[in-house]
């Protein structure tokens, strides 16, 4: 379809497909001369989806720009915690940051109004931050910090210090929001816990992966079993592999479409990615959904948030309306995964390790809350860079570049 409207979209990762750390893979900018035409205007819907939650979309945005020599606005950014705009119920509660960078910005990006980070929690109350002794306080506060009642507990992405924002996450846990209080360790509920992305490792410059925040994520989890003897309970689990996250990324590329005047549905949308339990499960999560016809409305209210037995609390009707007017519009009726070799995945190392035993075997590399499905880890299409995946895409749609 030389010239004509596309009718396909990229959801494009960036980590292990665009870079490794700060260092650009060479394949992606050739991979982005072929999607852009003379005016830098990209000629189909392409959003970038990571998993990344330490900066607002606009600085990924201008990373981006950087790196592939290309204008990349942050409407085609989506972060781990960019669907929460649409969960207005949380704005006005007050909550508990976890992660790092401009965490108070980013809060404030996605809708948040009344924000305590871990560094104002502990200047509040410095005398329950006592792993690192250099960092013990000599003297208190001459005028108390009264802070609010923290009611929720967003945690964005891994923090620095880990010691210190494990400690004071679990002090909010105990003691159902308010630190100045006896903890309550047999408490019948905890205030809402929200996970943003719980990928257990990512790939930089090195030559094996490193923590992700789903490594942190089960340290939180396993401390706060082995204190109460309970466990930890999620109201929402965002990021890939998440269904939510591929509704949101629709969403954005029928913006896209629409910004660019494009008139045809866009049918087919393609997950570009490299890791087989975020990039590729979620995808044909998605697919599967998408296959079946399900209206989103029903897929939300029975919580297909985090696939399999954790759910979402999705019961307020102001959110309701927000997201069945978000995400029922969609058009796709397919999403393929296409898996490159440049990051998490290593052809050479996942075939000896044996591919089956990375989702099921003593090596299982998903999230507690995910009940997975061999079947969806398998990629639709398998190539050895971003570049070569652009080509694939544009022999499967026939299409040809102006």
């Amino acid at each position: 379809m030389a010239g004509s409207q596309p009718t396909f979209g990229l959801l494009v990762d960036i980590d292990g497909v665009l870079v490794r750390g700060k260092t650009p893979i060479p394949a992606a900018r050739e991979a982005f001369k072929k999607i852009v035409n003379p005016k830098g205007e990209f000629l189909m819907p392409v959003v970038f989806v990571t998993n990344s939650g330490n900066c607002v979309r606009q600085a990924k945005a201008d990373q981006l720009t950087g790196v592939l020599g290309v204008k990349i606005s942050q409407d085609q950014v989506m972060m781990s915690h960019s669907p929460l705009r649409m969960f207005k119920r949380y704005h006005d509660k007050c909550v508990l940051v976890s992660g790092q960078g401009p965490v108070v910005d980013i809060a404030k990006s996605i809708g948040f109004t009344r924000i305590v980070t871990i560094e104002m929690l502990r200047e509040a109350f410095p005398l329950l931050d006592m792993m690192d002794h250099d960092r013990r306080p000599e003297l208190m506060p001459s005028v108390p910090i009264k802070l609010p009642n923290i009611e929720a507990i967003i945690l964005l992405c891994e923090p620095v210090q880990w010691e210190t924002h494990l400690q004071l996450i679990i002090d909010v846990l105990l003691t159902g929001g308010n630190p100045e209080r006896n903890p309550q360790q047999l408490l019948s509920s905890h205030i809402p816990v929200v996970a943003c992305n719980t990928d257990l490792m990512w790939v930089a410059e090195g030559k094996s992966p490193r923590f992700g925040h789903g490594i942190f994520v089960l340290c939180l989890e396993e401390i706060y079993k082995k204190i109460t003897g309970k466990e930890l309970k999620y109201e929402l689990v965002l990021g890939k592999p998440s269904e939510l996250t591929y509704h949101y990324a629709e969403c954005l590329v029928r913006a896209q479409a629409a910004g660019r005047g494009w008139q045809k549905p866009i049918d087919t949308l393609y997950a570009i990615g490299d890791n087989l339990m975020t990039d590729i499960y979620g995808a044909n999560l998605y697919n599967r959904y998408l296959e079946e016809e399900s209206s989103a409305k029903g897929s939300l209210v029975q919580a297909k948030v985090v696939a399999g037995k954790q759910t979402a609390t999705i019961s307020q009707d102001e959110d309701l309306n927000v997201l069945t007017s978000e995400l029922m519009q969609g058009s796709a009726t397919s999403c393929k995964s296409v898996l490159v070799c440049t990051g998490v995945y290593n052809p050479c190392k996942d075939d000896m390790q044996g591919h089956k035993e990375l989702i099921t075997g003593p090596v299982f590399h998903g999230h507690r809350d995910f009940r997975f499905d061999a079947d969806l880890s398998d990629p639709d299409y398998i190539v050895p860079n971003i570049d070569a995946a652009v080509d694939l895409i544009y022999k499967l749609e026939k299409y040809v570049p102006n």
